[in-house]
């Protein structure tokens, strides 16, 4: 299916595709800064065993609307509301995945009765000093172009001996075609979110994925999360930040056998 958008409240358009048979369980799946819903791609015929699964571009990013300024996690997990509002969807699984995986805290605090099951990937409940992200986000929309943040990213998410790999190129595409504003504007969330607290409330069935040798959110980000979000389990993988494509069979073996536990 081509990707379709709906319009939220703010005027935005938000771009989204279905993939999977339409009788299946609905999973949510939200992407990191920086990447487009094709992240998932290689994940996607193993899930779509199991799941209709719905990808959206995230504001400022692939082929959704780029608004300028700075973006808040709100607006973020209620771009996720409603499109779902405008799909009929009440209640999904979501696999979150990095920035994605801070919205997927959100929604499962915030509307968890949207919320099935959920998957907290490569993610942290809280990526502090918030000061920190300043001088990035001024120095991004200040470059020509996305050329050195890319290579920034791409050394952060992935290990040396795949940088120069075929799985790696269709991600420095879509960063290369990325506007600077989206992702200064998602920078800004992270810089000014802090879910230390509010994770506690977080009723649903929960699974963190760490990664072993990530340096964006750290095994211990994992670990702390895990321990925070009521009767969370916890896996870690042999990876850095892009588990789902790093340690593929390993993040989608943990992934569906929680998913389709007690199915």
């Amino acid at each position: 299916m081509e990707s379709r958008t709906i319009a939220t409240g703010d005027g935005v358009r938000i771009a989204y595709r279905f993939d999977g048979d339409q009788d299946k369980p609905v999973l949510l799946l939200s992407n990191s800064i920086g990447t487009d819903l094709h992240m998932w791609d290689g994940q996607v015929p193993a899930l779509t065993e199991h799941f209709r699964v719905l990808r959206y571009d995230a504001r400022g990013h692939g082929a959704s609307d780029v608004p300028s300024g700075p973006y808040s996690l709100d607006r973020l997990g209620r771009d996720v509301v409603e499109l779902l509002d405008a799909l009929g969807l009440h209640r999904v699984h979501v696999l979150g995945l990095s920035l994605g995986g801070i919205v997927a805290q959100w929604l499962g605090i915030h509307v968890p009765e949207r919320v099935d099951r959920l998957v907290l990937s490569n993610t942290a409940a809280n990526l502090g000093p918030a000061n920190q992200w300043d001088q990035p986000i001024a120095d991004l929309l200040a470059a020509p172009d996305m050329r050195a943040t890319a290579e920034t990213f791409l050394t952060n998410w992935f290990p040396a001996h795949l940088l120069q790999d075929e799985v790696v190129e269709p991600f420095r595409r879509t960063l290369l075609a990325t506007k600077r504003e989206g992702v200064a504007g998602s920078w800004a969330a992270v810089r000014d979110y802090d879910l230390r607290r509010t994770a506690t409330l977080i009723p649903n069935p929960t699974l963190v994925i760490a990664g072993e040798h990530d340096t964006v959110t750290s095994a211990a980000h994992g670990k702390e999360l895990a321990a925070t979000v009521p009767g969370a389990e916890l896996t870690v993988l042999p990876t850095v930040h892009m588990a789902n494509v790093e340690a593929q069979p390993e993040f989608l073996e943990a992934v569906l056998t929680f998913l389709t536990e007690g199915a």
